[in-house]
């Protein structure tokens, strides 16, 4: 283990930072405030109504009210955390200025932020506490991704904690056409923790710890040396940092005060439906979709994606080693557990959906003429897959170089025959939730959209299956097509 990790230390100082957060050209504006306003183009948090947050309003302060303070009185608050923490978690123009972008100018942002708090939190804290980490380090990925799980740098780092893909696979992060555990809570923290303790076994000083993390651990060296004299400390060498890196320290700082007293700022958590308490994980042994979760199971396809942002296709594919984790609201995990070999059965006679995928890694050589959208096309992908696979900067390609590339393999199950069709509806289709019956001569008749099966169809028409069959001659291997009609009534 410890051979591992120092082979890992090599690689990182070679390559520079993990993360996307190192080089400031890569970003129009400031990154920390581009992930809050990322933040709020989350479909399912933007959704949360405002209504849901309960204010206890301790300074009665009108709704609207943006309480302003003098200077003297944030430095004393941030005084009594610095007193109870191993950071220097110092007052300056700086940290005012973060201090300002959280309670003034994204306060929108940072409720919804304070909601999703409730969620990822204990998640941060219990794998700190294992690690032996300081907890204050859980506001790190508020200044990296806002936390949203499924936050994207411009430089192709992704989720909570923003590794990029080659960092990401040091510390044993998956990523393949179907699953991205950099956007795994609970894997991709105890990645982050894993690399916080290497930081700061290799420079013992938490301010430097976070400065590494963003700009990578050779860019701290260099600047240590340019320093000279013997400085290390962060203020020390800030002047030679990147600017980026040189702003990073203060938003944590910032972090660290919003998070501590946002109600003294009147702002107040805007909770997602679910948070840590009322949520289990449960393991999936047999390939899934969230479409089929939400038919068997009752639950929102929304939610199910919310809760589990690593599955990228809204698929749980099968896996031939550990098996997959499924995070579910606490009454459906139960029902998960109860019901589970049904489930399987269910979805096995799922005509519409009942594959098998796998993931097969091949490499691709670079030919002349092609360029990097004619090879996604090519393996069916997008170009953000074969950036983040590769760890490319940008999309220009030389031609021989080499491209590894994952593609799905699918295997009809043994009572299918349909082709290998693993897109579902979008849950934001308008239509989705509306059943159409037309009524022609003697029968009603439905018309067959994306995703359907007999199964659901009978639901949606108070029908059942045998009845579906008996009136469109059926056999016991349907294959179904959007916009077929099919007989649901007889008039």
């Amino acid at each position: 283990m410890q051979l591992k990790r120092i082979v890992i230390g090599l690689l990182i100082v070679l390559l520079g930072s993990p993360l996307g957060a190192q080089d400031s050209t890569s970003f129009v504006d400031d990154p920390v405030a581009a992930m809050l306003d990322s933040l709020m183009r989350n479909s399912y948090v933007n959704r949360i109504p405002k209504q849901t947050t309960q204010r206890t309003n301790k300074y009665n302060f009108a709704p609207d009210s943006v309480p302003v303070y003098d200077p003297l009185v944030i430095e004393g608050r941030l005084a009594k955390l610095n007193s109870q923490s191993p950071f220097d978690l110092v007052y300056n123009n700086e940290v005012q200025a973060y201090i300002n972008m959280y309670t003034k100018k994204r306060r929108g942002s940072v409720e919804r932020m304070l909601g999703l708090s409730q969620l990822y939190y204990p998640i941060f804290e219990e794998q700190l506490d294992k690690y032996n980490l300081p907890l204050e380090l859980k506001h790190l990925a508020v200044i990296e991704s806002a936390l949203n799980p499924t936050a994207t740098s411009r430089a192709g780092a992704r989720g909570l904690w923003q590794f990029m893909y080659t960092t990401g696979k040091m510390y044993g992060l998956e990523v393949t056409s179907y699953v991205d555990e950099r956007c795994d809570p609970y894997q991709s923290t105890i990645a982050a923790c894993e690399y916080l303790q290497f930081l700061y076994g290799m420079f013992g000083d938490w301010q430097i710890v976070l400065a590494a993390y963003n700009a990578g651990p050779g860019t701290i060296n260099k600047a240590i040396r340019r320093a000279g004299g013997g400085k290390k400390t962060y203020w020390e060498i800030r002047p030679f940092l990147p600017k980026e890196t040189q702003a990073y320290v203060p938003a944590f700082i910032a972090a660290n005060y919003v998070m501590t007293f946002h109600v003294e700022h009147n702002l107040y958590a805007v909770a997602p439906r679910k948070v840590f308490y009322d949520v289990d994980t449960v393991t999936v042994k047999q390939q899934v979709t969230f479409v089929q979760l939400q038919s068997v199971l009752g639950i929102a396809y929304d939610e199910v994606q919310f809760l589990n942002p690593m599955y990228k296709l809204g698929v749980i594919p099968v896996s031939f080693h550990e098996p997959y984790k499924l995070v579910l609201p606490i009454a459906h995990a139960g029902n998960f557990v109860q019901n589970e070999n049904s489930i399987y059965d269910h979805v096995k006679r799922d005509s519409t959906t009942a594959i098998i995928v796998q993931q097969k890694k091949s490499i691709h050589s670079v030919k002349q003429g092609e360029t990097i959208n004619s090879i996604a096309k090519r393996y069916k992908c997008s170009v953000t897959d074969v950036r983040s696979w590769n760890n490319l900067k940008s999309n220009y390609l030389k031609v021989g170089q080499k491209l590894t590339i994952y593609t799905p393999v699918h295997a009809p199950s043994p009572t299918s025959q349909q082709s290998p069709v693993v897109k579902q509806p979008s849950p934001s289709d308008p239509n989705q939730n509306k059943t159409p019956v037309s009524t022609t001569g003697q029968y009603k008749y439905y018309t067959v959209k994306t995703g359907d099966n007999l199964w659901k169809i009978a639901q949606a028409t108070g029908t059942s299956v045998d009845e579906l069959k008996k009136l469109n001659g059926f056999g016991e291997k349907i294959v179904l097509k959007t916009g077929q009609q099919i007989k649901v009534k007889q008039l």
